[in-house]
């Protein structure tokens, strides 16, 4: 059974909490302190049905410059209002500088409903958040942005999942990332993501495109259908197998190049579905995710 969505997209920001920085710092144009240390603050806490929240301070840790709380939200609840405003008094009071909070809503009435200032009930105090909705997710369909920016590839595809190339983007990212993190994201992104979505990204995985070779695809795709079908059975066996790599990496750059928009002539996928040299297939892998020109593909460097 897999886990709320909140709950993953919370796994995501504990794993890496300069996500929020990034979001509020380059989507939101929020101000925020120029040090480079950040780290978790020991009051998060879940926050029953409502969601989850994280704190996180800016600065060295006995002398913060700022603090950060990352709610995710999935309903409405006047009620829980109260509670945000409370936590950012709470959290003020422990570190003596400002605090910004950070509501993640993958749903856009959640967003509406928590981008009002918050009415604390004390006289005076009305909290401002910054609220990011899934209009606010930028839609990230270009395998090389996604793969510089799996976070946010991640979340385009909570937010965008309808758009296929968005969840295309992110699985040719996937397969020429360099990344040791890159299985988490995949799981981020099934984790937060809408029934239908979750589908859609099975069906990317369990096509015959997907780049079987690459330590992503072992990890996830080979063991899914180890243990589900006598095909993945067959292909893991022959998985050691030098022609059976060059064929998947041929369809990795096919699948790289196809998700970037390219019309892809007869007879250039020819030359690379033929082509059984692996070392060859894969510079052309790496090339595929950043080549303006499909000619480029083949260009020695010089």
């Amino acid at each position: 059974m897999s886990p709320p969505p909140q709950d993953s997209l919370s796994r995501m920001f504990d794993d890496r909490p300069q996500l929020a920085v990034d979001i509020l710092r380059d989507l939101m144009d929020v101000e925020l302190p120029g040090t480079l240390l950040l780290q978790r603050h020991d009051d998060s806490e879940p926050s029953g049905d409502f969601g989850t929240e994280l704190a996180f301070t800016m600065g060295p840790p006995h002398h913060p410059a700022h603090g950060i709380i990352v709610a995710t939200r999935q309903g409405n609840s006047s009620k829980d209002r109260r509670r945000l405003a409370r936590r950012a008094a709470a959290l003020w009071l422990s570190i003596r500088c400002d605090v910004t909070v950070l509501v993640i809503c993958p749903h856009n009435a959640t967003a509406t409903h928590y981008g009002q200032p918050i009415e604390s009930g004390l006289t005076g105090y009305r909290l401002p958040v910054r609220v990011l909705g899934p209009d606010d997710i930028p839609l990230i369909t270009d395998p090389q942005e996604a793969a510089a920016r799996l976070d946010l590839s991640a979340m385009s595809v909570m937010a965008h999942g309808h758009h296929r190339e968005a969840v295309e983007a992110l699985a040719a990212a996937l397969a020429v990332t360099r990344n040791e993190s890159a299985p988490k994201y995949y799981e981020y992104a099934y984790g937060m993501s809408a029934p239908a979505t979750r589908r859609l990204m099975e069906e990317i995985m369990m096509s015959p495109d997907w780049p079987v070779y690459s330590p992503f695809a072992r990890e996830h795709y080979g063991r899914g259908l180890e243990e589900g079908t006598t095909k993945g059975r067959a292909e893991g066996r022959a998985e050691g197998r030098a022609e059976g790599k060059a064929e998947e990496a041929a369809r990795s750059v096919l699948l790289v190049l196809t998700a970037r928009g390219f019309d892809v002539p007869h007879d250039t996928r020819a030359r690379i579905t033929t082509c059984t040299d692996l070392t060859r297939l894969e510079t052309w892998l790496t090339r595929a995710a950043t080549v303006r020109a499909l000619e480029d593909l083949f260009n020695e460097p010089g």
